[in-house]
């Protein structure tokens, strides 16, 4: 049977009437661990962390409604306009696009659950993402691997073993095979290899959507992962310890290695980018886009390498590879230098008002350009 949420406990933190907490604790019991995802494959109901997520996110809305003018009798009184001003709010909160879309996912999920199948709409429904900066990137602006930011995986990893070693072998798993940090969890290292050239990644995965990945003859990290497996559940967690026990321990063993975006620049989840940019390379000949070379594959080999990528790091469109590849669009114009009002306009002047033509001189685009003559006006 699926763990469900403490609802109860979790509703006496928030400021509602008590008639509203029923109504919605009614809600939340019978709908908070259910998938909302349409990519997720696993048919299992979501987890508590998630659960919790999605409750808390909820019941701040409600609460944030109430505290600013509009008291809710009940859930099912949830309008659009209601949801404008909550957009409103976190706009000029400053919060990032991607937070308000993923509130909004949530509160789409509610809605649904009262009948409301389409009320809630996306954030561009309610806000101009540009005008107001929210415009959310799946294109890598910043190379996050340890190599890219001049960190000696092997070395800071065999520093983490001197500490921990279930740590260690973790990072060791997440550098040999791409995996995310919970997948590193999760592994079973006896059970994963069913053949001599595939690891198999099950456990832990994002949407419960289970892989393959190439085994590439690392049979040493994962001879070592089962010397330091957990007898109990095949793991390399340590026993006595819940999986959040053991994750507290696991990002404290970091910060105490200075593997921290304050510390020495990059996070364990540098570690995929690595593996899936050096994946790239290995198929292509060239560096990924994301290293700023100037060297191109070609068409077909390209989109070859973005397809085993995707695969590789259990996405399920060949874009989401963008994420640790970046494209060499966008790094080219992290290298174009910002042009200014008096510099648009004076090459607009020169051109003779031709847009296109005062564009191609100051080497931006066209709809660079519009935005930056629309600040004139």
């Amino acid at each position: 049977m699926a763990a469900i949420l403490n609802v109860s406990a979790l509703l006496r933190g928030y400021q509602l009437p008590s008639d509203f907490k029923g109504a919605l604790e009614r809600l939340l019991l019978d709908h908070v661990d259910q998938v909302h995802s349409h990519t997720r494959i696993s048919k299992k109901s979501l987890s508590i962390k998630t659960q919790e997520f999605r409750a808390r996110a909820i019941c701040k809305a409600f609460e944030e409604l109430r505290k600013n003018g509009h008291p809710l009798q009940y859930p099912q009184s949830l309008k659009t306009k209601h949801v404008q001003f909550l957009v409103d709010l976190w706009v000029r909160q400053g919060q990032t696009g991607g937070t308000i879309e993923n509130k909004l996912t949530y509160l789409r999920a509610l809605a649904q659950w009262m009948g409301k199948f389409n009320m809630i709409g996306t954030l561009g429904d309610y806000a101009d993402r540009e005008e107001h900066g929210l415009v959310r990137s799946y294109v890598a602006l910043e190379d996050k691997s340890w190599e890219g930011n001049g960190v000696d995986a092997v070395a800071v990893i065999e520093q983490v073993g001197r500490t921990d070693a279930s740590v260690a072998v973790q990072l060791k798993l997440q550098a040999a095979f791409g995996l995310r940090v919970e997948e590193s969890f999760m592994l079973r290292p006896q059970d994963a290899v069913r053949s001599e050239d595939f690891l198999n990644v099950t456990h832990g995965t994002k949407g419960g959507r289970a892989r393959v990945v190439p085994l590439e003859l690392k049979y040493a990290v994962l001879e070592e992962a089962a010397r330091l497996m957990n007898p109990y559940t095949g793991t390399t967690m340590r026993h006595g310890l819940t999986k959040k026990q053991w994750r507290n321990l696991y990002y404290r063993v970091l910060k105490n290695h200075g593997i921290t975006d304050k510390g020495l620049g990059v996070t364990s989840h540098g570690l995929r980018h690595q593996y899936l940019q050096q994946m790239y390379e290995r198929i292509t000949s060239v560096p990924a886009p994301v290293k700023g070379s100037d060297e191109r594959a070609d068409r077909d080999t390209h989109r070859a390498a973005m397809q085993r990528v995707v695969e590789a790091a259990g996405h399920s469109r060949a874009s989401k590879a963008n994420a640790y590849l970046s494209t060499h669009r966008v790094q080219a114009a992290k290298q174009t230098p910002k042009v200014t009002l008096e510099q648009a306009d004076a090459a607009l002047a020169k051109a003779l008002g031709n847009k296109s033509h005062a564009a191609t001189a100051l080497g931006i685009s066209r709809q660079s350009l519009y935005r930056l003559l629309a600040q004139m006006n």
